[in-house]
């Protein structure tokens, strides 16, 4: 399938074809890149990849590589930054995991890392992911638009202290206490909504897209970000721990602040169609072009249906 397959439109658009082939693409293209689990000292390989292949639905990188073809690039020159998105993602959920954090005993369905390494080698496999998404991302090509500078600027912007490390303080600065909206949409804005939309400005960057097109993809990302963070609050109280593949209901157990705790349920299902729509009315400049990053988008919103 090539970007033009997707000019159809997204009620013509084939999302779970795409998806099989772009996670397969992801999938081998992660295996080259990460160290051989043999590669000494072994425990710490064979921990990023119990983490890495755990069964991931790889959503930060199929949007990375639908935005590149959204904007006429090719896979090929988008994949090292996808694959780096997707290692800082994996890191940021061994960290989350941890008896500090969430203190979750269950990930994608399996024990999480320190579950099964013990805590120092999950605290090392995180930080050995996080580092080696860096060596990744500077195997991208530069475009005459964008450096390899700007991609690493891209990246380390929205992992770091002013992006997903201050949601992950926030929320935790927030468990047991009463927020505002705003004190929630901070959190969800920093801790999920800002890596998913540099996954899909570093595919259009891959593409060398002009400005106008960079705006309207983070847009895009933006609002599908938060959508999606709403959905996983709704789906966090409406579905079993089996169905999700981590422990349900764990947020109101941890009296952490949620969308559905603040709104409720039939209020954050609005909310997040609100969003969804947004969404797709930033896309409008792509000209059909984008079916894949549409059909991803109402695929996500859909996921409590």
């Amino acid at each position: 399938m090539t970007s033009q397959d997707s000019t159809a439109g997204p009620s013509a658009f084939d999302l779970k074809a795409f998806l099989r082939s772009r996670t397969d693409r992801i999938n081998r293209a992660l295996d080259r890149l990460l160290p051989r689990p043999g590669t000494k000292p072994p425990t710490i390989h064979r921990a990023m990849r119990y983490s890495m292949f755990a069964g991931g639905k790889r959503l930060r990188p199929i949007l990375c590589l639908a935005a590149a073809e959204a904007c006429n690039g090719s896979i090929q020159a988008a994949l090292p930054l996808a694959c780096a998105v997707e290692c800082i993602h994996t890191y940021s959920l061994i960290h989350d995991d941890l008896p500090a954090m969430d203190n979750d005993d269950f990930r994608r369905g399996k024990p999480t890392s320190h579950k099964v390494f013990g805590e120092g080698i999950a605290i090392l496999a995180g930080d050995a992911l996080l580092t080696h998404a860096f060596e990744i991302i500077a195997l991208a090509k530069p475009t005459p638009r964008y450096r390899a500078q700007d991609y690493l600027r891209e990246l380390a912007r929205a992992a770091g202290s002013r992006f997903l490390i201050a949601g992950q303080v926030a929320d935790l600065e927030n468990e047991g206490r009463s927020v505002s909206r705003r004190e929630l949409q901070f959190v969800h804005q920093c801790k999920t909504s800002a890596l998913l939309c540099a996954a899909v400005r570093l595919g259009g960057m891959s593409a060398n897209c002009p400005p106008s097109h960079l705006q309207a993809l983070t847009r895009f990302g933006q609002h599908v970000g938060l959508a999606f963070q709403i959905v996983d609050d709704i789906l966090d109280v409406t579905q079993s721990s089996e169905k999700l593949g981590k422990t349900a209901g764990k947020d109101a157990r941890a009296q952490k602040a949620t969308y559905p705790a603040l709104l409720g349920l039939d209020a954050s299902r609005r909310l997040a169609a609100r969003l969804t729509a947004q969404a797709f009315a930033a896309l409008a400049l792509f000209r059909g072009r984008a079916a894949a990053l549409e059909a991803l988008a109402g695929h996500l919103l859909r996921r409590d249906r």
